[in-house]
């Protein structure tokens, strides 16, 4: 007989993956869906990725890498970090993972106790909690709200703090919200948690998608620092299941340690293929894709807006708008599986992002068209006039 671990009560399900499931299913029967649940681009994969990619596998030596990825892969990324943020970074800090997931996981691995606290803040990413209670850890959620760009600050930080905090977990720009946490407020939640003996991690997974301004590296700060990051946003390559993490100098051989016996390394055509993403040809392909989600940022918000929703913040980066909707409907969550059924339109409820008010909020993705968001926006305009 299957014997559930205790744990896996308090792991709850990724509600939007539910969504995204009852709207395919509203597709397989003819519908037409606007889908704006997901924080997946719709755009293909770069050309040179691809072609890197194929190139390798005709080779036919498709083996193992080294458990903290490719050394050109590594140096590739260092330089990076040099001529997109002037930060001189060591490729040997720098770990080769299978997706920004994995990054995070080798992160608490090396840094959660039984029992020992992670801080974040909420609302946030829904599966970080979860990694945390994987390794028999607590998160220590901060409600975080437009006063404060839906950022923690470091006076909350400290109020959170206790015995048994072991580290901070932010993100810039951050699920589901899009805001960005600037140089001086890094610097300050840094030292906040520094002089108390833990450590700083920054999700930066969606730098490079942000809009009228460049997001700082958390490695402008310091080096003790866990900086993960991804080639899946950005770069638009999800479905390759591949990140990066920076990590403190002494981390490094803990780090592979793990690594080494959760997956032996990242796939072997990912990491050949993401040798091409740096590339100017590709990164010229990015920023006009930048422009892009630009304009669909700035058509769904008025949209949104105009449609009575409260987005008091204006995301500055990644592809999402987290908007109140306590004017409109009292549960999000029944709000949206309404939408989907009614007006056609697969938007997630705050449900899926903490406790902090989440029958208020809906996040919505803009990766889609813009003659698709255009068509969403009507649709949820239809089903607000035919609610009252």
């Amino acid at each position: 007989m299957y014997q559930a671990a205790a744990r896996m009560a308090q792991i709850e399900p990724f509600h939007v993956m539910d969504l995204m499931a009852r709207a395919q299913a509203l597709e397989a029967g003819g519908s037409d869906v606007v889908h704006m649940e997901v924080g997946e681009p719709d755009f293909p994969t770069p050309a040179p990725v691809i072609e890197a990619a194929q190139r390798f596998i005709a080779g036919g030596n498709v083996f193992y890498t080294h458990a903290l990825g490719l050394p050109a892969l590594r140096e590739a990324i260092a330089a990076f970090y040099g001529e997109r943020y002037g930060i001189d970074v060591s490729p040997r800090r720098i770990v080769v993972t299978s997706g920004a997931s994995a990054a995070l996981l080798l992160a608490l691995g090396g840094l959660i106790d039984p029992g020992r606290e992670l801080l974040l803040a909420d609302p946030g990413y829904p599966c970080n909690r979860h990694f945390v209670r994987l390794f028999e850890g607590k998160t220590r959620a901060i409600a975080v709200d437009a006063a404060s760009g839906y950022q923690p600050t470091a006076a909350q930080v400290a109020a959170h703090w206790t015995p048994q905090s072991r580290a901070l977990l932010v993100a810039s720009p951050s699920n589901p919200t899009g805001t960005l946490l600037d140089l001086p407020r890094l610097a300050s939640l840094w030292q906040t948690v520094q002089t108390r003996g833990g450590t700083l991690i920054v999700d930066e997974i969606y730098h490079g998608l942000t809009y009228g301004l460049d997001a700082p590296t958390a490695l402008a700060v310091a080096d003790d620092v866990f900086v993960i990051n991804s080639f899946s946003k950005y770069f638009g390559m999800t479905g390759w299941r591949l990140g990066w993490m920076v990590v403190p100098e002494a981390c490094v051989r803990d780090i592979e340690k793990l690594a080494q016996n959760l997956y032996i390394s990242a796939s072997a055509p990912a990491q050949h293929a993401a040798l091409a993403a740096f590339r100017p040809e590709t990164i010229a392909i990015l920023e006009e894709r930048r422009g892009e989600f630009r304009a669909r940022r700035d058509l769904l918000l008025g949209g949104l807006r105009d449609l009575g929703f409260d987005i008091t913040v204006e995301p500055q980066g990644a592809f999402y708008i987290y908007a109140g909707l306590a004017t409109l409907a009292p549960d999000s969550f029944r709000f949206a599986l309404d939408l989907i059924d009614a007006a056609g339109v697969a938007a997630t409820p705050g449900l899926d992002f903490g406790a902090n008010a989440p029958e208020r909020h809906m996040r919505f993705a803009y990766t889609v068209t813009q003659e698709k968001l255009a068509r969403g926006i009507d649709r949820i305009d239809a089903f607000l006039r035919g609610r009252k």
